[in-house]
């Protein structure tokens, strides 16, 4: 179906090499038995609490009240392309067909679109369009793992994931990451140790610490999890949130037999409510995340894909997200300046992209990061604390500090103004 005014689809980076073949047999052996498990996968009567499933409830904290949020990883409505949306929805809910049931994979326009500008080894076959990029890492450990099963997962990272490796009754094995990702030598132990068949990551500006998985362990990573014979998850959330440079390519550019398993979505970088994000795979592993996720979501309204199709081949779509990485950049910089004044206790590294700092808070007790939480919200200041994010026993205490969701820079002063004023911050920081 022709689109008026889609504009033309141009590949963001270098061209796939023409007729290239990959040899996925070795998926067989990590997949095992080939086994549909319905039980569990349907909607529940209640939905489980997130706070005890390890995902911290900040709905509705986006500064009511006095509040100013340096919780939520969505962007401030005053970041949000509202007006394109607003147009965008507007014109998907007139096309012909546009209450029809799209593909089960995904609008053909939209998968093309994902694989051209995330990927120079992706094609749109191996697209999936998922609500969102939680139902896509959910789908991942589904298509890949059976309860009961080890899951391998960077320390920290995001409780999203764990808790949904929890909810699929998998056992979840720490590997701990520094400013330059995960640790490949620690991978190869906890792979041999856990006998994992997966490892769940996020080499790019990765929630919570912001770290990007340095080149030179790049290959290592892959060459690791290639001998145990593993799939590596690659949750590239924060893709399109660089902070006015350009985004690292993904893992998958240099997988050559399917074994990288890639997610990203929208949502970041556009609305809460724009719940469209994609995820890619090659060889049989394709086929059960398919399944899994038409088990849970059937597909992805259309009207929703269409939208979402018509904001990204808009010709102000670059323009928004480099105006969105530079005000986030902007941001990094005024709440890392305001801590380093006011909470010079505090020690962090600024990210080059991403929406978080994670602060570690000098001292070993265990209850400071919530303690300091529960004081900060009290004070008006809504922040997280770090133990939900470790899949094991947390190295310290930690803060996540989110920049993009307080209304201003004004208002990311006035927070480290609050926090500043607490008597637990205060005294480690004069430690």
């Amino acid at each position: 179906m022709s689109r008026p005014g889609a504009g033309t689809f141009v590949a963001s980076r270098s061209a796939k090499p023409a007729g290239r073949t990959r040899d996925t047999s070795w998926q067989s052996v990590a997949l095992g038995e080939r086994v549909i498990d319905t039980a569990g996968m349907s909607p529940l009567a209640d939905p489980p609490d997130v706070e005890s499933q390890g995902i911290p409830d900040t709905a509705g904290d986006l500064g009511e009240g006095g509040l100013i949020s340096l919780a939520s990883g969505y962007p401030h409505p005053s970041l949000m392309p509202a007006r394109v949306l607003s147009v965008a929805l507007t014109h998907a809910a007139r096309l012909p067909g546009a209450w029809d049931r799209p593909p089960a994979a995904g609008l053909a326009a939209l998968r093309t679109w994902f694989a051209r500008e995330v990927s120079t080894q992706a094609e749109p076959g191996d697209v999936l369009i998922t609500p969102g990029g939680q139902a896509a890492i959910s789908a991942a450990f589904r298509a890949v793992l059976r309860a009961g099963d080890a899951l391998l997962a960077e320390s920290p990272t995001y409780p999203g994931a764990l808790a949904a490796a929890r909810l699929a009754g998998l056992r979840v094995f720490p590997v701990p990451v520094d400013d330059d990702g995960v640790v490949p030598d620690l991978l190869a132990e906890a792979l041999g140790r856990s006998g994992a068949r997966a490892f769940y990551c996020q080499p790019t500006y990765s929630n919570p610490v912001g770290s990007v998985l340095a080149a030179e362990r790049r290959e290592q990573v892959l060459s690791i999890a290639r001998a145990a014979g593993a799939f590596v998850i690659e949750d590239d959330a924060s893709h399109w949130l660089s902070h006015g440079r350009r985004t690292p390519a993904p893992l998958l550019d240099d997988d050559t037999d399917g074994r990288v398993i890639y997610v990203t979505s929208l949502t970041k970088a556009t609305s809460p409510s724009l719940r469209v994000g994609a995820v890619i795979a090659r060889g049989p592993v394709a086929a059960r995340l398919r399944a899994a996720l038409a088990v849970n979501d059937l597909f992805v309204a259309r009207p929703l894909q269409e939208a979402a199709l018509d904001l990204v081949t808009r010709p102000g779509w670059q323009g928004h997200l480099r105006d969105l990485g530079l005000e986030l950049g902007v941001r990094a910089q005024a709440l890392s300046a305001a801590l380093h004044e006011q909470l010079p206790g505090l020690k962090f590294t600024v990210p080059a992209g991403g929406v978080h700092l994670w602060a570690r808070v000098p001292g070993d007790a265990d209850a400071d990061d919530a303690d300091a939480a529960f004081q900060a919200r009290r004070a008006g200041v809504i922040v997280l604390p770090g133990r939900p994010f470790f899949p094991a026993e947390p190295s310290g205490p930690y803060l996540r500090l989110t920049f993009s969701a307080a209304s201003s820079q004004a208002s990311l002063a006035e927070a480290v103004r609050r926090l500043a004023a607490l008597p637990l911050l205060t005294a480690v920081s004069k430690d």
